[in-house]
């Protein structure tokens, strides 16, 4: 029987809205600069982020299913207080700057297509995803999510818009170009910080935890463990699809940027929309459109995951009830995480504070904190106490290490470089 688009993508679940959150404004406007700065020179880290990014998030998805509690909860079991509330406090704080960045990007795009106030959009959008969040039910508003990553698919179609040399594609891809320098380094980071994000981790280890509410009444596999193969193959093969997802979207947008904007010597782009306004002259009114209308679609995505996953954080380090799936009166202190980051958020956008630099350096501290954080959950996915007979086996744990290792030497290259250049310049 011929399956639907809809009953596909009512197999997939958290993988699939994680990985489509992963390109977010913030996001499309690093992978735009690594495009429109270096050509096809950075395509070639998206084959390094996609093993590593499908190994942490399956970690992070099999604590909230094994265990039953998302991150912070588990979090709690193996660090001291202080350091789970340090960790926690970092995420909200990088998540509220990447929700104003987010929101300052896509109110640009809808100014860019229909004129107009860009403030009054910011507002609109950041309302408009917080009462989505709060007063839509769990399971309608999880497909609305999973149809909302079908914008992305815009990316795809602004390629195909544009002539691309396909050797020099497949050579940037295959053979990476390596640079010594703060700026090529920072962006490094940035794309490594945005791929492989913190807020990630959260949103998909909480989602696990409604799923289980809603198919096994809340009992994990730790403790009801019969059809613990069934739900374990769903996770690999819904966050390899997601992850998938990810990073051929991001795949594109590098493309996009490359063979018209580094081509026609357009480098300084900063935002997201941005690069948008630089593709009308170059690649024509249908590719502006395409472009504008996936920063506006993957936002509406991906504003309410960092919301939510701040807000499961908090909450679970509190203690206090958590979830999208219960309603406003039973879990009023973690719908007013949510609320309390997006309007910080929106607020952000009236502030003297630049967007610019927000977009970037919002993914630069996710790239730091990730660190530690991942070391954290690697502890806590390998202790027989926590995961009881789920613990990671050989593959993953060596491919989360890998992870862990990776973003710790990409950050500490940077921060290397950072200092030489501090000296350098004598600042």
């Amino acid at each position: 029987m011929k399956k639907t688009l809809s009953q596909w993508l009512g197999k997939l679940g958290p993988g699939l809205i994680t990985g489509a959150a992963d390109d977010d404004p913030s996001g499309i406007a690093t992978y735009s600069q690594g495009g429109a700065q270096y050509g096809f020179g950075t395509l070639w880290t998206l084959l390094i982020t996609y093993p590593l990014m499908v190994g942490i998030q399956v970690i992070s998805a099999r604590i909230g299913c094994v265990t039953g509690h998302g991150l912070a909860v588990n979090l709690a079991k193996t660090n001291s207080r202080g350091i789970t509330l340090s960790l926690v406090t970092l995420l909200l704080v990088a998540n509220t700057i990447n929700i104003g960045a987010d929101l300052a990007a896509m109110a640009d795009a809808v100014r860019l297509v229909i004129g107009g106030p860009r403030h009054i959009y910011a507002v609109t959008l950041g309302m408009t995803c917080l009462l989505l969040q709060v007063f839509i039910p769990y399971q309608r508003y999880v497909s609305i999510l999973k149809w909302l990553t079908l914008t992305l698919f815009a990316y795809v179609g602004t390629v195909f818009a544009s002539h691309v040399p396909w050797g020099e594609v497949l050579r940037g891809t295959f053979v990476p170009k390596l640079e010594i320098s703060q700026n090529y380094l920072l962006l490094i980071v940035a794309i490594f910080g945005t791929t492989i994000s913190p807020y990630l981790f959260f949103w998909q280890a909480g989602q696990e935890v409604e799923e289980l509410k809603l198919q096994r009444d809340g009992a994990s596999l730790r403790h009801l463990p019969e059809d613990a193969g069934h739900h374990l193959r769903r996770i690999n093969i819904d966050t390899m699809l997601g992850m998938a997802f990810s990073n051929i979207i991001a795949f594109f947008i590098m493309l996009t940027t490359a063979v018209t904007l580094y081509t026609h010597g357009v480098h300084d782009i900063q935002t997201s929309a941005q690069a948008a306004e630089a593709l009308r002259p170059i690649g024509g009114e249908f590719t502006f459109i395409l472009f504008a209308a996936g920063i506006i679609g993957t936002g509406m995505l991906a504003v309410p995951v960092l919301a939510g996953s701040a807000a499961y954080a908090v909450a679970e380090t509190f203690r206090w009830p958590s979830g999208l799936g219960l309603e406003l009166k039973a879990a009023k202190d973690f719908y007013a995480i949510i609320a309390l980051a997006t309007m910080v958020g929106v607020l952000l956008d009236f502030s003297p504070i630049d967007p610019v630099k927000a977009l970037l350096w919002s993914a630069v501290i996710n790239g730091v904190i990730s660190v530690p954080l991942m070391i954290a959950m690697m502890r806590l996915a390998t202790q027989q106490e926590i995961m009881g007979k789920f613990v990671i086996g050989i593959r993953l744990r060596w491919l989360g290490w890998l992870a862990t290792g990776v973003m710790a030497v990409t950050v500490l290259a940077f921060g290397l470089t950072s200092l030489a250049e501090y000296f350098k310049l004598g600042w």
